[in-house]
């Protein structure tokens, strides 16, 4: 650990359609240390490690995610490369969800050679934002949806969302 007084914490990821394994996942990390620091992936670096853009904007998934009480500060995330990130903001601990591998999981390395730790919260299975697209694409496939255009059809969707609560 780099500093007497305070225990900072990274967890990086594209928080997109913020659900509750991203809250799980945000929880665990707040109980490992005093400061809890979150980057939001870019739309651009999304695009470039998934192959598709968030459904949600850069800007307003770091909204979301600040105001998650677990969450002391947001950053971005313009790329994938984390080890310069961590060096700078002297973190102690790194948190990434279980389901990644370790071979995958950029700053892993930098980190266990700083002698700092890498943490792996439980998957919080069934809630994903994966699952989240699919639903959403199954919706919109349905009938009611298929001669609108898919920009159009979310916007559908969440206009119904709103008009039924």
């Amino acid at each position: 650990m780099s500093r007497d007084e305070k225990v900072i914490v990274y967890a990086a990821g594209t928080w997109d359609m913020f659900h509750v394994g991203h809250l799980n996942i945000l929880r665990a990390a707040k109980a490992l240390g005093d400061i809890l620091i979150v980057g939001v992936k870019t739309d651009e670096v999304v695009m470039e490690f998934k192959g598709h853009y968030p459904l949600l904007s850069y800007e307003d998934r770091a909204a979301v995610v600040a105001a998650c009480r677990y969450v002391d500060v947001v950053v971005p995330q313009r790329t994938q490369e984390k080890d310069d990130l961590l060096k700078k903001m002297d973190v102690d601990i790194l948190v990434v969800g279980d389901d990644r591998w370790e071979d995958k999981v950029e700053g892993h390395d930098f980190m266990v050679s700083q002698g700092r730790r890498v943490v792996y919260p439980p998957y919080t299975i069934g809630k994903s934002s994966t699952i989240l697209r699919k639903m959403l694409e199954r919706f919109y496939n349905q009938q009611k949806f298929k001669e609108i255009p898919k920009s159009d059809a979310l916007e559908s969707i969440r206009m119904e969302a709103i008009t039924q609560t």
